[in-house]
């Protein structure tokens, strides 16, 4: 197990919001109205069949478990064994697996207020030589508030030696997105600083307020919003006057809208579905040319999440498109120029592959539907070369990596 070093906290952090002299617009909570296509992946023999076939590659394709499980703690004289483990990331740098999740060592349950932020990080061919760190937690004080709360940690790497650990915290019963960056040559972790939102000409800390307060100020109507505030971990790059802009989703309640950053510390909001809808939680982005694609899941009781994409040129949705989903996190993959959406078509316990025609999302086609026979929720995956790599989480216990062979499935 490697050491890593932390710098000092730093202080000065927080920014009051921006003066907002206008109220927030609340904006209706509905049923899709209008709709073209609805998309059954469980009815497809097809891909019933491929996803049989795609389990067994999955079980086959193990790589490694990345919690602090029993045997981790006693091999590195350590005590309380994570007992709940949830929302995992990944990237494979220099022949390191580097993984963030969020846990809780004292309870089975997915509670904030008993939850830490972590980063896992092993060499490919020995997992076993695992260093797992913790990236904050309940009760560390930050500039002099203390953390009551820790949610969905994710992390982003664009290249050179900063890995961007991100995650939700609420500080003084205030939730907030929060940053760190750890060096992959020095293995340090700086200090914790809170992103930054733009809306307009508005910019203020990526909080709940901030949020509420920056939308107010440029008109936009905001749904409701509560517990955490949630970035999705997929980055998709575009240019845009000569500056990579890199694109993601964020979430909170049932608020979905598409962001992108140049530096992934400010964010800058793009746009939010503008038809109604029962959008709730996480919501996979990935922009493509002049289109941002688009796919969430709906409310707790709605068994459709919806497919659209946003035109940057004209600056308009694409009539939605329905797909027969159960409520898991979401995620699109490109490999040989086709888009994929990997989603949960039947259940929490298992995945299906879709490819999107980009031309008309209806004609969206699945490839396969994997009935696994225990749990595999919120899967994250990355295509590199012919491989597909997905982490995701079992049952709340463990966070696993896998891999399969895209050449096989994604046709």
């Amino acid at each position: 197990m490697e050491t890593v070093f932390f710098e000092e906290p730093a202080t000065d952090i927080f920014s009051e919001d921006q003066p907002c002299a206008k109220a927030a617009q609340s904006e209706a909570h509905m049923p899709i109205n209008g709709y073209h296509g609805y998309i059954v992946p469980g009815s497809d023999d097809a891909a019933l069949a491929a996803g049989d076939q795609l389990k067994a590659d999955i079980v086959s394709g193990k790589i490694a478990d990345f919690e602090r499980d029993e045997a981790f703690c006693a091999k590195n004289g350590q005590s309380d064994p994570d007992r709940m483990v949830h929302v995992s990331t990944f990237e494979k740098i220099d022949g390191y697996i580097y993984m963030t999740y969020y846990a809780n060592t004292g309870t089975g349950e997915e509670r904030a207020d008993q939850q830490e932020a972590r980063l896992a990080f092993c060499p490919e061919g020995d997992p076993a030589d695992m260093t797992v760190v913790t990236v904050q937690k309940v009760g560390d004080t930050l500039d002099g508030k203390t953390v009551a709360g820790v949610y969905d940690t994710i992390l982003f790497y664009i290249g050179g030696d900063a890995l961007y650990i991100a995650w939700t915290a609420s500080v003084d019963n205030k939730y907030y997105r929060l940053y760190r960056t750890f060096s992959l040559s020095r293995r340090t972790m700086s200090a914790v600083r809170p992103n930054r939102l733009r809306v307009g000409e508005v910019v203020n800390d990526f909080s709940a307020t901030g949020i509420v307060s920056a939308f107010a100020a440029n008109g936009i109507p905001v749904k409701q919003m509560f517990s955490d505030i949630g970035i999705m971990q997929k980055l998709s790059v575009r240019e845009e006057n000569g500056e990579k802009w890199y694109y993601t989703g964020m979430y909170s309640g049932f608020l979905n809208a598409v962001i992108k950053s140049r530096d992934l510390v400010e964010w800058t909001f793009v746009a939010a579905p503008d038809f109604v809808n029962l959008s709730k939680w996480e919501n996979a982005v990935y922009v493509l040319e002049d289109r941002v694609y688009y796919f969430v899941r709906q409310d707790d009781d709605c068994k459709q999440g919806f497919l659209t994409y946003y035109d940057l040129k004209t600056e308009k949705w694409a009539t939605p498109c329905l797909i027969r989903d159960a409520q898991s996190r979401s995620d699109f993959i490109v490999y040989d120029h086709e888009l994929y959406l990997i989603h949960a078509p039947l259940d929490r316990d298992g995945f299906g592959i879709v490819r999107i025609d980009r031309d008309d999302l209806a004609n969206s086609r699945p490839l396969a539907v994997v009935r696994m026979g225990e749990s595999l929720f919120y899967p994250f995956a990355r295509v590199m070369g012919d491989t597909v790599y997905l982490s995701y989480t079992v049952d709340r216990k463990h966070i696993r990596l896998t891999h399969f062979d895209a050449k096989a499935y994604l046709k």
